[in-house]
């Protein structure tokens, strides 16, 4: 069972300051550093960190060539990202103050301009995984082309946007989403919604899983850690817990492995380049008992 991981591929500028700047307000930063990032990477990182074998359908400008060989030695499959000539490959502005939180501009570029064939890749079948983030094009034809071919879609709704959601929901099994994304979710929907279960990330709280078909909730608790950068901790998450599924662990065992790997990823500065392995992960796990 693969995962195809329809999904952004970014650079990120990762800036650290004291405090974050406040509007008109000019603030000298600590550091500097340059990332991968990017939902999408993140996701298609952590997943194939946790031991899932990931198909990344995505696109970036011709240059950054540092970018696919990062993804690659992840253990990442890069032969379906495109690379499209005249589009700046896709980057964040990322400002992390002295707690760990950050604000965050990105630019889209290359990954909303994914060519039509990314929607339909080669493979995807019964029993695979496609994963999907609102920071692409062809979400609804991508999601529509993987139920009819058998797959699972996992759908991360970040950026939140209703009408994002709205034309991709139902064509979704899983639907991933934060407690305020939730919120806004059952607000516009309502609550019986067309999907078979869904993630529901609580930071500090932890994490939900609710089947929506038999009414069963299981919850997992956050791992108490010192958070250095909590840029990607929600990716980390998602792309644990759906490589977990494609493992086919049971619920408790996704969730737990997941919320393990977001606690490692915090503790380390960056988002894709921080997401840990799973003997990392294992060996987090038998330290807390």
């Amino acid at each position: 069972m693969a995962i195809y991981n329809l999904g952004s591929i970014n650079i990120d500028h990762v800036y650290c300051l004291p405090a974050l700047p406040r509007p008109g307000e000019t603030r000298h930063a600590l550091s500097y550093a340059q990332g991968l990032g990017g939902k999408g990477a993140n996701q298609s990182v952590a997943a194939a960190r946790a031991g899932a074998d990931v198909i990344h359908l995505g696109a970036m400008g011709t240059g950054d060539d540092w970018v696919p060989r990062r993804l690659a030695a992840a253990g990442v499959g890069i032969s379906a990202i495109t690379r499209l000539p005249g589009i700046a490959t896709g980057h964040a502005i990322i400002m992390v103050d002295a707690a760990g939180e950050n604000s965050i501009v990105v630019h889209g570029g290359a990954n909303m301009a994914l060519p039509a064939n990314l929607a339909s890749p080669a493979g995807l079948g019964r029993g695979d995984i496609l994963l999907m983030q609102n920071e692409t094009n062809l979400q609804a034809e991508a999601a529509l082309h993987a139920r009819r071919a058998g797959a699972r879609v996992i759908y991360s709704a970040a950026p939140f946007s209703i009408a994002a959601l709205r034309e991709v929901l139902p064509h979704v099994s899983i639907l991933a989403v934060n407690q305020i994304e939730a919120r806004d979710t059952f607000a516009a929907f309502g609550e019986d919604l067309p999907v078979e279960g869904m993630l529901i990330t609580r930071g500090a709280e932890g994490a939900e899983f609710r089947d929506l078909g038999s009414g069963q909730v299981w919850r997992q608790p956050a791992f108490a850690v010192q958070a250095v950068d909590t840029t990607g901790a929600g990716d980390c998450f998602t792309g644990w817990f759906a490589a977990g599924l494609a493992r086919g662990e049971d619920m408790p065992t996704a969730l737990r492995h997941a919320a393990a790997a977001a606690a490692l990823q915090v503790t380390r500065q960056g988002a894709g380049d921080a997401m840990p392995d799973r003997a990392e992960v294992l060996a987090f796990l038998k330290a807390r008992g």
